[in-house]
């Protein structure tokens, strides 16, 4: 993810709010299977390739373009960092890319240096959401200041005050190895343990980060799966992700990541804009 600023007590005890997503109050996520038993040739084998995620790092030309030429829908943009630091482009390029018809969200990095609250606070002032803003919480290493990476606890204070304020439950961005409490990163930490099923993080519904051709299911969401996959890193050394340097181009944008959903157009729509509903 783009997430960084160059380049881009716990509450793991508290009852787990009834709501199981973050599309809707009354929504009952359907368990879904991770991919095909086939082998994957194509993104669109496992899901709707028609999200992207960018921040100030990204030179946008056109979101009508990026609408219309690059069959993009949704654009989850860098709000926040930590409690303190707000993306310089993000308003101007709300109003863009609504205008452009395309679906908005925002995410926040989470660090270690204010509590997951004062977090949270600071990423719904930055981002006056409303119902249809996605909301999305990256929760990976913080490999330029490992000390500074947000904590489990921290993470699950941060959602579960996203939850009281505005009654959805947001995304979880994470990498498999560091949801299961592995060593992960190029600083090589670790969240400390794994995030289990009864943590509020494992209610919220999962944006799997795996640039791998087969991603793997962090244990947490084993019975779920993912809702968005980013299968494709702007800054993967491998040329773009298991598809190739041509699956993260998209016209209109200089560079972002690559994100599969899970469902059809009007699953993504439903989804996003928190109208209850079956995903199809």
């Amino acid at each position: 993810m783009i997430s960084r600023r160059t380049m881009i007590a716990g509450l793991s005890a508290m009852a787990v709010p009834s709501l199981a997503g973050c599309a809707g109050q009354q929504r009952t996520p359907t368990p879904r299977l991770l991919a095909t038993t086939q082998p994957i040739t194509s993104p669109t084998d496992v899901g709707l390739d028609a999200v992207i995620d960018i921040s100030h790092t990204s030179t946008v030309t056109d979101f009508t373009a990026i609408r219309s030429q690059g069959n993009i829908l949704g654009v989850l943009h860098k709000a926040t960092e930590g409690g303190d630091w707000y993306d310089p482009l993000y308003a101007q390029r709300r109003v863009q890319a609504q205008a452009a018809g395309l679906l908005w969200g925002a995410y926040h990095f989470g660090t270690h240096q204010y509590s997951g609250a004062q977090q949270a606070a600071a990423f719904l002032a930055a981002t006056q959401s409303d119902p249809m803003t996605l909301l999305a919480l990256d929760l990976e290493p913080n490999d330029r200041k490992p000390g500074n990476t947000m904590t489990l606890d921290q993470a699950e204070e941060f959602v579960q005050t996203i939850y009281q304020a505005t009654g959805r439950l947001p995304l979880i961005y994470t990498h498999p190895t560091w949801a299961n409490g592995g060593v992960y990163g190029r600083a090589r930490i670790s969240l400390g343990r794994p995030i289990t099923t009864n943590s509020i993080l494992a209610s919220c519904d999962l944006w799997l980060v795996d640039y791998r051709l087969q991603p793997e299911m962090p244990m947490a969401w084993a019975n779920r799966g993912w809702r968005l996959w980013q299968y494709a890193g702007d800054d993967y050394a491998g040329g773009g992700g298991p598809f190739g340097p041509m699956s993260r181009a998209v016209v209109g944008v200089d560079r972002c990541d690559r994100n599969l959903f899970q469902g059809n157009m009007t699953a993504l729509y439903q989804f996003w804009n928190g109208v209850i509903g079956p995903a199809a």
